[in-house]
């Protein structure tokens, strides 16, 4: 059948993906490699590429080809035997058209005032952090909030301004939905906390090159491809994807955490490997929206199964322990390595968490982030706010700002709505870890074994493959035939802490 219209789409679609590669690939420059000085060009060009992009997505020539490539859809839908190829295709054309309505409402000077603002946040934002010193960052921080409230209100009357802000990360996420899903952690987590066996941490560091080495011979165990896959170090850890044989991930060494960048690295690989086994067919490759990640809670879901079901796992442990005594490890044997890694403590930094504590981590966030956008909580009460929650809900308080309120980037660009994602993720891999083991055997065995390809490949073909052809809500209940729940993730914490007692 002919499809002229559909290859017209799919042409405009490439090069606007191409805008975006070149956009990453500047952002990956930023984070990695560009000098401090460049930070003012870098912004001018962020800006002009945000511009550009926008103008793509919410012109007329954009719309129109969507709608001509539904029109030639319709008129040869009852004709075709390949019904499945049909319904992708339809999912395409409705989220082109919902993300280009998203687009078009947005005024064209609030996108140019919004990459600015991401960009000089950035910045002012490492500035604050090294010289920990909130009140530097705070009028970008002040500018970047106003910005994304008004966003917010051109974009969506469907949804408050938050739950708008947050869309683009978990589409059709509500705040009473998620409140459902928080509530039962926010009241058992702090009751597991109690239950912790304070064991005597063992100090103990190793060598930045050894990390390195260490972090490399993780990734070749997992078989990685070193022609599409490199690793660069930066302030904070992250994936990218700079085109569809490009992918890159971040680390960073921590003085005196010897696990912090290993964890890092399993982390982002988690993130890279499901972007790697997103669906590549003609009509979903890249530039698709089906060929896209189904959201960042399914996004967060694959790193964290990476770093807490495999890493933290007692046969990664027994199976690495002697790579970590020829990289230096003091420690005596391999279960004295898994307490290492899964060393449970009330901690005040997000990134270096345990599993336990993490969720306390994400959900102060949260509850910040909506305060500030929907409840008037004005900005410069961040720092006083941030201790004020740590110390209620960990039995801690932040020194300073760089400990405190200073330490995730995510504000800096203005990611508000994000930070449920990663507590999410937590939810959607304990429960799909366990329907995995239903299906394939215990992960502990398959570990011991060194069998990573037989999990990436259930992965790939039970995850990996619906992009964004499903919502991620969809896709646990498909996999699991069950609606998300928060208890197998309390069920896996209760587990662990029975196995340190």
């Amino acid at each position: 059948m002919s499809e002229t219209q559909w290859n017209k789409l799919g042409a405009y679609l490439k090069e606007t993906q191409i805008l975006g590669s070149i956009q990453n690939t500047l952002y990956w420059d930023q984070n990695t490699g560009m000098p401090k000085k460049g930070a003012s060009w870098r912004s001018e060009q962020l800006t002009y590429i945000a511009k550009v992009l926008h103008q793509r997505n919410s012109s007329e020539e954009f719309c129109n080809l969507i709608q001509s490539a539904k029109n030639e859809l319709l008129n040869t839908e009852a004709n075709s035997d390949n019904q499945l190829f049909v319904k992708d295709k339809e999912r395409n054309i409705n989220l082109l058209m919902k993300e280009f309505n998203r687009e078009r409402n947005l005024d064209p000077k609030l996108v140019e005032s919004l990459a600015k603002a991401k960009s000089k946040g950035y910045e002012s934002w490492q500035e604050a952090k090294k010289k920990s010193n909130f009140k530097i960052f705070l009028p970008f921080f002040e500018e970047l909030v106003k910005l994304r409230i008004e966003e917010a209100k051109q974009i969506s009357y469907e949804y408050s301004p938050w739950e708008t802000l947050a869309q683009p990360f978990e589409p059709e996420l509500t705040l009473k939905w998620l409140n459902n899903m928080f509530q039962p952690l926010k009241e058992t987590i702090s009751g597991l906390i109690r239950d912790m066996n304070q064991s005597k941490k063992n100090h103990w560091d190793l060598s930045p090159q050894s990390q390195h080495n260490l972090c490399s011979q993780l990734l070749d165990e997992f078989g990685r491809d070193k022609d599409l896959f490199i690793v660069g170090k930066s302030p904070h850890p992250f994936s990218i994807t700079l085109g569809p044989n490009d992918y890159r991930i971040t680390t960073r060494i921590v003085k005196g955490e010897p696990l912090s960048s290993f964890l890092a690295t399993a982390h982002e690989w988690g993130h890279s490997i499901y972007e790697q086994g997103l669906p590549s067919q003609s009509h979903q490759w890249f530039a698709w929206p089906l060929g896209q990640a189904t959201s960042m809670g399914i996004h967060e879901s694959q790193s964290l199964f990476w770093e807490n079901r495999i890493v933290k796992s007692k046969s990664f442990s027994k199976r690495f322990f002697k790579k970590f005594v020829s990289a230096g490890c003091s420690l005596n044997n391999y279960l004295e390595l898994w307490k290492s890694i899964n060393y449970l403590e009330a901690g005040l930094n997000r990134v270096e968490a345990d599993e336990f504590t993490y969720g306390l981590h994400i959900l102060i966030r949260t509850e910040l982030e909506i305060d500030l956008i929907e409840g008037g909580l004005p900005a410069k009460d961040i720092p006083d706010e941030w201790n004020k929650r740590y110390e209620q809900l960990l039995g801690i308080k932040p020194s300073n700002d760089s400990e405190g309120c200073l330490q995730d980037v995510h504000w800096s660009e203005g990611a508000f709505g994000y930070f449920p994602s990663y507590l999410l993720g937590h939810l959607i891999s304990a429960q799909i870890s366990n329907q995995m083991e239903r299906d394939i055997g215990l992960i502990d065995d398959l570990i011991e074994n060194g069998d990573y390809q037989r999990i990436i490949f259930w992965l790939k073909n039970n995850i990996h493959k619906y992009g964004r052809s499903v919502n991620s809500m969809e896709l646990v209940r498909t996999v699991t035939n069950e609606e998300l729940s928060p208890y197998y993730f309390i069920d896996h914490l209760r587990s662990k802490i029975n196995d340190f007692c």
